[in-house]
């Protein structure tokens, strides 16, 4: 085995590990020495991957970004229709967090109390990434179908980020125990159905 693969297998172990923790621990804060214990290595093995604990946390950052931003692309190339394509994107922020308790608390903000500014700021922007999408989404109905929001863009493209965020951070305040995905069948054809009407054709 080369020496690059036992660093990227090792780095993966010391990033599976924190999520792991994050996700054993609601609430609390994760040092260095009790991840090098879950590892089953020293502090300074630990250092020799990543630099810092911050940069631990944007390892899963990244993570999180890679698998969201390349799964919405799948979902663009896919669905044609505005409505599908707005509810996939929807379901999966949620059953990402659904699969991925511990990482859920990097996008609530729960574990980065007293991190850098720059990784809060980080996971602002993906959930202004993914609002910019769908607002892009539904900009885009009224030319490929007819289909106009009930509310200006904006505030409708916030509303569903904001019906998902809520959802989230619901899974999270409850300890995990409220799946984000609880009730989703049943919501999504309601917001669905005041989303969006067919425009009025000019006369």
């Amino acid at each position: 085995m080369s020496k690059t693969h036992q660093k990227v297998s090792r780095r993966q172990q010391i990033l599976e590990a924190l999520a792991r923790m994050l996700e054993a621990s609601p609430g609390a804060r994760i040092t260095t020495a009790a991840l090098a214990r879950e590892v089953g290595v020293s502090e300074a093995a630990l250092y020799r991957h990543f630099p810092s604990k911050s940069k631990m946390f944007e390892g899963l950052i990244e993570f999180i970004e890679e698998t969201i931003f390349t799964r919405i692309k799948l979902i663009l190339s896919e669905e044609p229709g505005a409505l599908d394509r707005c509810e996939k994107i929807l379901y999966l922020l949620l059953s990402f967090t659904e699969r991925n308790p511990g990482i859920t608390r990097l996008l609530t903000g729960d574990a980065l109390t007293g991190e850098t500014e720059r990784l809060r700021n980080r996971i602002a922007q993906l959930f202004e990434r993914v609002e910019t999408q769908l607002k892009q989404v539904i900009r885009e109905a009224e030319l490929r179908e007819g289909l106009r929001p009930n509310l200006p863009l904006s505030a409708a493209a916030n509303l569903l980020m904001s019906v998902a965020d809520g959802r989230i951070t619901q899974f999270v305040r409850s300890e995990f125990r409220r799946p984000p995905t609880e009730y989703w069948a049943d919501q999504w054809p309601v917001i669905a159905a005041g989303l969006m009407r067919e425009s009025t054709p000019v006369v």
